[in-house]
Parts: C-alpha cells; structure tokens; sequence
C-alpha cells in the first residue's frame, strides 16, 4: 500500500457547503421506436413527474441510431447521444421486457455510451433510475439487467425502481397514464432519483475518488518524467 495516496476521508469536501443551484439535469431513455411505445409513454409520465419536482429533463429518441460499430462515433445521433450523457447529472433507462430481456435497442444505445471520452468519464457518479413496461405479467428481467449495466457504468443505481406489466392497459388513447399503484410508483422512483441526484451531485467527484486510480495515476507519471528520452 502507498500510504501517500491513501487518503483519510474529508469530511469537508464530503458536506460540502457549495451547492449548485441550477436544475437538476436528467436524461430519459426508452427502448422502442414503435409508434404506440409503452417504454416511451412511461418515460414521459417520468419526465412530467421530473418537471413538476424541479428538474430540467432531456429525452433521447433513439429512431436513427446505428447499431454500434456498425458507424463512427461522428454519426449524428451518436453524437447527440454522446452529449446528452455529458450534460446530464442523473438518468432514467426504461425499457420494454422482450423474449426475457432488455430490447436491442435498449442495449445499443448503452453501449454507444463510452466508459470514457478522453479523460471524462461521462456516467461515473452520476445518478440513475430503472424502469421496463410489459405486455404481460408483471416481470424484473429487463430492470435486473439495466442495474447491470448501470453498475458496469459507474452509475449510483438508485434503490427503488418501476415494473408495469400489462402495460397495454395502463394507458389511455392519448399515451397517458391512467390512475394506479403503477402509476404511483413511478412517482416514488422519480423522488427518489432527484434526492439521490441532488444529495450527489455536488461531491459526485470525491465519492468517486479510488486509491487504485490515484496510484495508477502517480505511475504513469513517475514514467513520464523519468523516460530517458522523448
């Protein structure tokens, strides 16, 4: 252990006074591009509720986006998809529950987010909320998954989280959502997600802060400056 980059806990940086006072900034993601889209319905009552609590909210239409490595990063929704994970301190991934599983195009749209872009980490200590619709009965395939990948993300996956089975009954003509314990637990996950979003987001950087990193980091520099030439 290097006991120079073991850092004792700062409480100071931990509750830290300076708070940022804008809106919260959440983006919502949905995995289906059919025209009557109960992911996309769900994430909407999601956003609704977001606004409503404080938030400024980005939704992602992921019609267009290439399946990846089947085009290069400069594609133009990959781009916009890009963007909105940078501008965003918190996220919501709804999708449907298709064969046991998450969507592909759910998938796809995970996997064009890079674990890095140069040295930004774009997901790391960010916020998250999970959520699927199904055409049957009530499942958590399709959300276990998402936490997954949220995990795999560095993403602080928030505890509570929102199935909707039968969701073909759940929603009027006009996309919304009709009154129900379904209903109200999407609620409860977004004031969840914006307590969880703003308790972190001020200190994302130090509670993501790693001794691993740290030493690695202090390794590529002691070999910078003692290379013998350049």
């Amino acid at each position: 252990m290097d006991e120079a980059l073991l850092n004792p806990v700062d409480e100071e940086r931990l509750f830290t006074a300076q708070r940022a006072t804008h809106k919260p900034r959440i983006l919502l993601l949905y995995g289906s591009v059919r025209e009557r889209s109960y992911s996309r319905f769900a994430t909407e009552e999601a956003a609704r509720i977001l606004r409503r609590l404080g938030a400024e909210t980005r939704t992602f239409n992921p019609s267009g986006l290439p399946l990846p490595d089947d085009a290069d990063e400069d594609h133009p929704k990959v781009v916009e998809l890009r963007d909105l994970v940078t501008w965003s301190e918190g996220m919501v991934w709804c999708s449907p529950e298709r064969h046991g599983a998450m969507t592909g195009i759910m998938k796809a749209m995970i996997d064009w987010i890079p674990l890095s872009l140069g040295a930004v980490r774009p997901t790391q200590g960010k916020t998250l909320a999970v959520m699927q619709v199904s055409g049957g009965s009530q499942s958590f395939n399709a959300i276990n998954q998402l936490r997954v990948l949220g995990r795999w993300m560095r993403l602080v996956t928030i505890p509570n989280q929102s199935s909707v089975p039968k969701a073909f009954l759940e929603f009027d003509e006009e996309g919304r959502m009709k009154p129900s314990a379904y209903y109200d637990r999407i609620v409860d996950v977004m004031e969840e997600l914006m307590k969880f979003t703003l308790l972190l987001r001020d200190r994302s950087d130090y509670l993501v802060d790693r001794y691993s990193e740290r030493k690695e980091s202090a390794e590529e520099l002691s070999r910078r400056v003692n290379q013998k030439s350049i």
